[in-house]
């Protein structure tokens, strides 16, 4: 498939002009009567800056600035402005505003106001109301002119109406009243080109696309110019409107865009067709377009400013009129373009402005607002008045006058350096005000700015609305300067470097650390955070760990029994893996153990109050205090005989003790219990198994021992670290020492 495109292509000069002031102007208290132009995709971004859509004048707040869009407004609304103390950035077309002037010295004149175009269009209506007298609005030859009979009139054009509609409403109105009604073809001449292409782009290729606002009346003229050929005008608004099944089978195929349609639109429809395959050149035989007379015109008008067009007369050698004498003054007047940066003198000053004069014709006021200086004093530019001196000042607005700025070119000049030092590779930033398929959009200054979706951070992002409003730190991938110098920039590659510089900041930190510690070594930290199974602990700002079993020598259930977060303690350093990146730690080490302390506490004739930890065969262990243990013997607990300690005692139960025996060296307390107790008066009488001692029996072993042997045994009993004593090997298999019997 070939695709031809047409040369016409972009913003016509009128809507450029109005798109650059609306994304130039500080978004701030800004208003913008209906719609700058029919294009979604531009008055998405206006909303996006910030400024506001209002429908009708008095909804502005008094002393705020208005944007007058290009269709233009009737003299109302600027009348209106004046008595609300507006300021009027004024962005109607040229086209449209020659027009103006055109209906309203006819309409002051007395003549009847003719309009060829649609009755509804923000432009008709805004003519319509520089109209003082009789004014109708036609939209076809086939309409009834009979109103026009006897009186004098003029016939204009919407800028955007069918060029041949035209021709065939003027041939009537000429036949009808030749000498009473004077004809002005407003149609803008890049209107006509588009037209004029269209036609051929039509007569060439089996299909033209039609890029452009849906709201777009001259982008719909094409596509019925098209359609008129007998070939299919298929009708879109954005790239991702194109379905390419529908071009596919054609060999040829034409595309066009409206005046309102961004060049970057119709350069992702062109994308779209080149991703499928498609060959790309643009219009072919241009000889073919310029022989026709509506090219011709097309190119004189392409050499010639928009400020030097006059509208041409019906009659060649007409006499010249009161209307074609106001055309002539208007291109004679001084022009200025909106963007324009000029050197101009200083003429005078007063309290509030001064004035300058670019051509020494007319004098201009410049608001001190608008002056590039930190305190405005009159006397100083009085002087450099005198001295003629001169000043680089911005145009701003032409209509309703001429408006300049010289803080916008220092503004300018800011941003072309800033521009600079991103081009050096200077990081900056930005907020985030809209997205699109592709990524992220901003501002910066005057200059839009695109982050690609890969290039906001590191890994995909599926979710781009989220970063709205957002703050993005960005640097420069390129500039694409045919794209009113949009900065193509990147996020990621800024986290990227910032990740790689943590990851070798911390690398150089963990080698100095790992080289510096040792096993055994006492450092000191700051608990961090705390677990389950311990502490992390940060020592030289590397996380170690002291594990919940090297906390305390008596053991911990939490680790905030012990330590607290925040605070800093001296550790022990147990154990180094820098292979794995690890330290282990502890605190009890550096801690004394509560048998070190023992010897300084208790004494043999000691009495203690402790609780029953443990029970076993020969005896009770009770806990003295945390991590010292005693043993009660069984002996030792009463002075009755016990066959097992629990028919007397229960563990959790808390008693006093004596200490009977205290070898802090082996960590052996013995207690007595009964020591406690008064002894009993039976003590002394006979057990039974001593009496009748003189009668001859058999002598045999006894199941039952008697306390006093239990005492004897005393020196058999064996002790296990920690304070835990047990019983003898024979005692624990019921063994008789004496003779190995089995009790």
């Amino acid at each position: 498939m070939k695709v031809i495109a047409g040369k016409y292509r972009g913003f016509c000069a009128g809507v450029k002009r109005a798109v650059d002031a609306a994304l130039s102007v500080p978004p701030e208290d800004v208003y913008l009567l209906g719609e700058l132009i029919h294009n979604e995709e531009v008055n998405a971004r206006l909303q996006v800056r910030g400024i506001k859509t209002i429908g009708k004048i008095d909804d502005a707040p008094d002393g705020s600035t208005v944007l007058i869009r290009s269709h233009g407004e009737g003299r109302a609304v600027y009348e209106r402005c004046r008595e609300k103390s507006l300021k009027v950035i004024d962005c109607t077309c040229a086209f449209v505003a020659r027009t103006q002037r055109i209906v309203e010295q006819a309409s002051a004149e007395g003549k009847c106001v003719v309009i060829a175009g649609q009755a509804s269009h923000p432009e008709v209506l805004g003519l319509l109301g520089w109209c003082s007298g009789e004014a109708h609005v036609v939209s076809s030859a086939e309409d009834d002119f009979s109103f026009l009979r006897g009186k004098q009139g003029v016939l204009v054009a919407q800028t955007t109406f069918s060029e041949k509609e035209f021709c065939k409403i003027g041939e009537i109105l000429k036949k009808e009243s030749p000498k009473t009604v004077e004809i002005f073809p407003t149609i803008c001449y890049t209107t006509v080109g588009r037209q004029t292409e269209a036609a051929f782009l039509a007569r060439e290729c089996e299909a033209v696309v039609v890029v452009g606002g849906t709201k777009s009346s001259n982008t719909e003229r094409l596509a019925e110019i098209v359609e008129a050929e007998g070939k299919r005008a298929i009708r879109i608004a954005h790239a991702a409107d194109l379905q390419t099944d529908s071009v596919k089978n054609f060999d040829r195929v034409g595309v066009i865009a409206g005046a309102s349609t961004p060049e970057w639109l119709t350069q992702e429809v062109l994308f779209k067709m080149v991703e499928n395959n498609a060959e790309v050149q643009e219009t072919e035989n241009a000889e073919a377009i310029a022989e026709t007379p509506v090219a011709e015109e097309v190119k004189a008008e392409e050499a010639t400013p928009v400020a030097e067009e006059a509208a041409p007369a019906v009659e060649e050698k007409a006499p010249v009129s009161a209307m074609q004498k106001v055309m002539d003054d208007f291109d004679k007047e001084e022009r200025y373009k909106k963007g324009q940066i000029i050197k101009a003198r200083i003429v005078s000053a007063t309290d509030e402005e001064i004035f300058v004069s670019g051509s020494g014709k007319l004098e201009i006021k410049v608001p001190k607002a608008e002056l590039d200086c930190e305190t405005y004093s009159r006397e100083a530019y009085e002087e450099k008045a005198k001295a003629g001196e001169e000043i680089e000042v911005m145009v701003v607005a032409v209509k309703p006058t001429v408006q300049l700025s010289q803080k916008l070119v220092k503004q300018l000049k800011e941003e072309e350096a800033l521009l600079a030092d991103i081009e050096a590779g200077k990081e900056f930033s930005v907020v985030c005000t809209g997205t699109n398929k592709g990524g992220l959009t901003a501002e910066l200054g005057t200059y839009p700015v695109f982050v690609p979706r890969r290039e906001i951070r590191m890994g995909y992002v599926t979710d781009l609305e989220k970063y709205k409003g957002k703050t993005l730190r960005l640097k420069l991938i390129e500039i694409r300067k045919e794209h009113r110098k949009e900065i193509i920039a990147s996020q990621r590659v800024i986290l990227e470097a910032e990740k790689a510089a943590r990851e070798a900041a911390k690398a150089e930190k963990e080698e100095s650390f790992f080289s510096s510690i040792q096993v055994d070594d006492v450092v000191e930290g700051k608990v961090e955070r705390v677990t389950s199974f311990g502490a992390f602990v940060s020592v030289n700002g590397f996380d170690c760990l002291a594990h919940i079993s090297d906390l305390s020598w008596t053991g911990v259930k939490e680790v905030t029994d012990v330590l607290e977060i925040g605070k800093r303690y001296q550790f022990k350093v147990l154990k180094v893996d820098r292979e794995n990146k690890k330290v282990s730690i502890g605190y009890k080490q550096l801690q004394p153990q509560p048998w070190d302390l023992a010897a300084e506490k208790y004494a043999e004739g000691d009495i203690i109050h402790g609780r029953v930890v443990r029970i076993v065969p020969f005896g009770a262990f009770v806990e003295v205090e945390k991590g010292i243990d005693g043993l009660v013997h069984v002996s030792q607990i009463t002075h009755e005989w016990l066959e097992n300690p629990t028919s007397v005692l229960t563990i959790g139960e808390e008693v006093d003790a004596k200490i009977i025996a205290f070898n802090p060296a082996e960590k052996k307390i013995t207690l007595s219990i009964k020591a406690l107790q008064p002894r009993p008066e039976y003590e002394h009488e006979p057990h039974p198994e001593q009496e009748s001692a003189n009668k001859p029996q058999r002598v045999r072993k006894s199941n039952r021992r008697s306390a006093q042997s239990y005492e004897e045994e005393d020196e058999y009993r064996e002790w296990k670290e920690g304070g835990y004593s047990g019983a003898s090997i024979a005692e624990m298999l019921g063994i008789d020492s004496d003779d190995g019997e089995t009790k």
